[in-house]
């Protein structure tokens, strides 16, 4: 009797996998990288946006969104299905700020992405989300920043890399990251990992980064000439 636990998303393998999982985590694997850095001064995100060809619009090749002003998301997998994720923690954001008059907390937000990531992991008829995404953001415990990836499952880091060559990415980050850097550190840093973990030339056209400050709390974006500062 053939067996089908790879095109099944509700069934255990005889080790206890679940093979659409796996596949949708290796299609994480094979994204653009993508970065997160944690400050006592606040947050960085970064990414490399180079598009995958010479004629496409760099500006719908975008990696890193806003959710709200104290948060944000840099994405590694399948841009249509992080999409629907965004738009979801949008709205969740909202309705948290018009319920307590307060903006989310960042564990509360990503674990109800995760939530929403897990659901498609028990339905037949349905598939994992094809996407990983880093969740920095800055709230009323300080700086923090969460991973969430196709399984539901999410942790929190002080730094982390998500998508192609994440593993030298991240032992990058273990050898230079420290408690105490500074945010312009911290931009630095994940722009280093990106560069590290990113085939071809990274320029401040490709590099894209964002910070959160914690003083402002506030959602950035660099300008090409702040980020050209750090390639250097």
């Amino acid at each position: 009797m053939p067996r089908a636990y790879d095109r099944a998303i509700t069934i255990f393998s005889p080790e206890g996998r679940l093979y659409q999982v796996e596949y949708a985590l290796e299609l994480v694997k094979r994204g653009a990288p993508i970065v997160g850095v944690t400050s006592p001064e606040g947050v960085v995100l970064a990414a490399n946006e180079t598009p995958l060809n010479t004629l496409e619009d760099p500006k719908y090749f975008e990696k890193i969104f806003q959710l709200d002003t104290h948060v944000a998301t840099a994405i590694a997998g399948l841009s249509s299905d992080a999409r629907v994720l965004i738009s979801q923690s949008r709205v969740f954001c909202q309705s948290n700020r018009l319920l307590y008059d307060e903006p989310v907390d960042i564990e509360i937000l990503t674990r109800r992405m995760g939530d929403q990531a897990q659901v498609y992991t028990q339905h037949a008829g349905a598939r994992p989300f094809g996407v990983s995404m880093i969740i920095a953001g800055v709230d009323g415990t300080g700086s923090r920043v969460f991973t969430a990836d196709p399984s539901g499952s999410y942790r929190g880091y002080k730094a982390t890399a998500v998508g192609r060559k994440s593993e030298e990415a991240n032992k990058l980050l273990e050898e230079k990251f420290r408690p105490d850097l500074t945010l312009d550190e911290a931009i630095s840093l994940a722009v280093e990992t990106v560069k590290h973990a990113s085939e071809g030339e990274i320029t401040s056209k490709n590099c894209k980064v964002a910070v959160i400050p914690k003083e402002t709390r506030a959602f950035r974006r660099l300008a090409e000439d702040e980020v050209q500062k750090h390639l250097k």
